[in-house]
């Protein structure tokens, strides 16, 4: 199956909530809406010809200054048809998304780690907590307004 057979069949199904298909350098990016994610990603796995069983990478951009504060992007790829995609779903600051760790089993860690580093939550997470920062920990290290020098107080300055 060609990348150009899949766009137009997930075109076909997800009409209205296919909001852009860009392909940049043999990339191909399907910006979908966030209320789908689940449907979208379940279609993408289990269609008979698409067969995008492996979730190579889940993270976040942030984009600070856009209405949609954030992205977040998923790079699937399916063995049998050797293609990748990337999934994007833009998001505001206070908004939220459902998980698709009932789909790849993979989406477990990742949403852990993009919930800790950007603090995006994603509903229906079994396991939604901090990997890497304290739970107490107020910040989201990747998030474009997080302090450059860290937090004020938490580390001695350097003397000059």
């Amino acid at each position: 199956m060609t990348m150009e057979k899949i766009i137009n069949k997930l075109k076909e199904k997800f009409a209205g909530s296919i909001l852009d298909v860009t392909e940049f350098r043999g990339e191909t990016t399907v910006k979908v809406k966030p209320e789908i994610i689940v449907e979208f990603s379940s279609f993408l796995k289990y269609d008979s010809e698409l067969k995008f069983e492996l979730l190579e990478d889940l993270t976040a951009i942030d984009w600070a200054e856009r209405k949609n504060r954030f992205s977040v992007i998923y790079h699937i790829f399916s063995i049998p048809n050797s293609l990748r995609i990337r999934i994007e779903v833009p998001l505001g600051t206070a908004d939220n998304l459902d998980s698709v760790s009932g789909i790849w089993k993979t989406a477990n860690w990742h949403e852990r780690e993009t919930y800790d580093m950007y603090g995006i939550t994603f509903n229906n997470h079994p396991d939604l907590r901090r990997m890497y920062m304290p739970e107490e920990f107020e910040y989201h290290p990747l998030r474009k307004d997080f302090p450059l020098m860290g937090i004020p107080g938490s580390l001695p300055l350097p003397k000059k």
